[in-house]
């Protein structure tokens, strides 16, 4: 029997409208699927439209057109309550830059998603707790923020992610905010989340070395996919694919 795959992507496009009038098109014709326990890298430089791919995959944006399934549902006909439903339950998300509450304690913020499932509060504090000791900060939950080091609130952002236990995370430029010994440790994590709980990860990145912690990288040049496979041995492949695309 076939699988399902968790995402299902076909012909979508994207534009926004221009203040000056007329639309400016980002993505183009974008279609791929990530089937369940895949680790999944989503490169390509600034300004290709990578980050735009990454929103409309977490249902915090929707295509222009084109066709998205998210576990077999065609989101694209949900409403915004669905979706924001979708987005609570289904996946979890890290962002470069933490997005911690400042003035709540590290336990409080993640404990924060499975606020809005209703979950009575014993056992928001019991999931919470047992992601912080999961990425080793369970000695940490009456601490803000403030008091953490940055790759400290990478994980914090993971152990939050992880409370409502998704079966996908999306990452975007996850170590983006961290020096390269902390980012390599998030990124050692992630590939241990993937592979020992078959966790389906989506990240995004613009570096061919954070891309190396995945096992399939998706290139975007110019808001289209120029390859989509395993982790080349050279990113001098990648950069091949985009000049090709630039000739077209």
């Amino acid at each position: 029997m076939k699988q399902t795959p968790i995402i299902s992507m076909k012909k979508i496009c994207k534009s926004f409208p221009l203040e000056i009038g007329g639309e400016q098109q980002v993505l183009f014709d974008i279609g791929f699927e990530i089937k369940a326990g895949e680790f999944v890298a989503i490169m390509g430089p600034s300004g290709s439209g990578k980050s735009t791919c990454m929103n409309i995959v977490g249902a915090l944006d929707s295509a222009s057109s084109g066709v998205y399934e998210l576990y077999g549902k065609d989101i694209t006909t949900l409403s915004p309550d669905e979706l924001a439903k979708i987005r609570n339950e289904y996946i979890g998300f890290v962002f470069q830059n933490f997005n911690l509450l400042p003035k709540r304690s590290i336990l409080d913020n993640v404990m924060l998603p499975l606020m809005y499932r209703g979950l009575p509060i014993s056992e928001r504090i019991h999931r919470a707790r047992s992601m912080l000791k999961l990425v080793g900060l369970e000695n940490f939950e009456t601490y803000l923020p403030t008091q953490l080091s940055g790759g400290m609130k990478q994980r914090v952002a993971i152990a939050r992610a992880l409370a409502g236990d998704p079966k996908l995370i999306l990452a975007d430029e996850p170590t983006g905010a961290l020096d390269s010994k902390m980012g390599n440790e998030i990124l050692k994590f992630f590939k241990k989340l993937n592979k020992e709980l078959g966790i389906t990860i989506v990240m995004i990145t613009h570096e061919f070395e954070i891309a190396q912690y995945a096992n399939r990288v998706i290139h975007i040049y110019d808001g289209r996919i120029t390859y989509d496979g395993p982790i080349p041995r050279s990113e001098s492949v990648l950069l091949k694919s985009e000049k090709r695309a630039h000739k077209k």
